[in-house]
């Protein structure tokens, strides 16, 4: 039997019984577009994380004080080993690789504005900051080191922030909001940055000198973070080391010490996002893998039905000549062809979830890869659950297969 009168009378004998051929891939239809659909919601959200990380800054290291545990009788103390200006001229002078250095102190706070009150971010920064953090001005301008050494009451707002605190986002601009007992004039607008890594809306921020958040709103010294950005992607390994070694010095840890101290790149937050995706992307197209085997058994069982109704026919076709290999190639053909139909159907599905989802606004990304390896599987499936029912049919007596009623 050639091939094209091969797949004629495949094709002739699937199409005989449409319905029940549509039903018997629907399985594998479910099983292809799950599979496919997991694995691109969990690449774009990844590609999601990854945006947001880079939206964060170029090149970025943050470092944050670590939390220690001490002891005073029964009782267990936190405390944590902040940041101070020293830290941070230090790492001005003698780091190699930095582009821009600032320290933060932030935290939230009511702030009223003509528009009513709001919880807003207040973060005290340098003015490198706006350069570390890649932040753009929108209207107006950033502060500067005047403005620091002044200790001057001015602010820079997000547009989350500025849309709550005032009737217009725009409005705001020249106007005053009060944090504490502290009225600040607006200088500037950020434009929009979206949400953060955490979920968090970047926008919904305020943004002072330094100083003057230190001495007017949180009258401390201390700094909560310190952001630097590299000159180079390729120094980011080697800049992380001499931050450490730097601000070991200035914090006077020996040698052999523990660091009170963490600092964490971009490709560690990448990593660690991705990584935490992946596990889950893999572990729901696992679970949406399961339905293809349920498929799988579907087309075993349909194609056993087949054989038990075209046992007359199997016995003529043997009787004029055909041989048990020709029987078990044509059942075979069957099953990977109802098998790789469903795939077919059920990547068009994918395609189409996936398309409506993006219109929604969740994230996307189907690969080319997981297509090719799902029609594969499609195939796959087919072959091995087809065989058996193909070998059922091939070993038929032609004789008995007559006498069938």
């Amino acid at each position: 039997m050639n091939i094209i009168s091969l797949l004629h009378t495949c094709l002739r004998s699937i199409l005989r019984n449409r319905m029940r051929s549509l039903l018997t891939s629907l399985g594998v239809i479910i099983g292809v577009g799950s599979v496919i659909i997991m694995v691109a919601l969990g690449e774009g959200s990844q590609r999601e994380i990854e945006a947001r990380i880079t939206a964060m800054g170029t090149n970025l290291l943050q470092i944050t004080p670590r939390r220690q545990t001490s002891r005073s009788g029964q009782n267990v103390i936190m405390r944590t080993n902040a940041f101070t200006k020293g830290d941070i001229a230090k790492l001005r002078e003698e780091s190699s690789f930095a582009a821009a250095i600032s320290g933060i102190v932030s935290s939230n706070v009511n702030v009223t504005g003509s528009q009513g009150s709001a919880q807003v971010s207040v973060q005290g920064v340098e003015p490198d900051f706006f350069i570390a953090r890649n932040w753009k001005i929108n209207a107006g301008y950033f502060f500067d080191s005047e403005d620091m050494s002044l200790r001057s009451r001015v602010a820079v707002l997000g547009s989350t922030a500025a849309k709550n605190l005032f009737t217009e986002a725009s409005d705001a601009l020249g106007e005053q909001v009060r944090i504490g007992n502290n009225y600040f004039s607006i200088i500037g607008l950020l434009e929009s940055k979206g949400a953060g890594l955490g979920g968090n809306d970047q926008d919904n921020i305020i943004m002072v000198p330094l100083d003057t958040a230190m001495t007017r709103l949180n009258n401390s010294r201390n700094i909560n973070m310190i952001v630097m950005s590299v000159v180079s992607r390729e120094y980011m390994e080697a800049a992380q080391k001499e931050t450490d070694l730097i601000l070991r010095e200035s914090r006077k840890i020996n040698e052999g010490g523990t660091s009170d101290f963490d600092i964490m790149n971009q490709a560690d937050m990448i990593e660690m996002a991705s990584a935490t995706s992946k596990t889950l992307t893999t572990l729901l197209a696992a679970i949406a893998g399961v339905s293809l085997l349920v498929g799988g058994i579907g087309i075993m069982n349909i194609m056993l039905v087949s054989v038990t109704e075209r046992t007359r026919e199997i016995g003529i076709r043997m009787a004029v000549g055909g041989r048990k290999r020709d029987i078990l190639l044509q059942f075979l053909t069957e099953s990977v062809i109802l098998s790789l139909m469903g795939g077919v159907l059920g990547i068009g599905m994918a395609f189409l979830v996936c398309r409506i989802l993006a219109m929604t606004g969740i994230p996307t990304a189907i690969n080319p890869l997981i297509v090719a390896v799902s029609a594969m599987f499609a195939a796959l499936v087919g072959i091995i659950f087809g065989y058996y029912p193909a070998l059922k049919a091939a070993k038929l007596y032609p004789i008995d297969a007559l006498r069938y009623e």
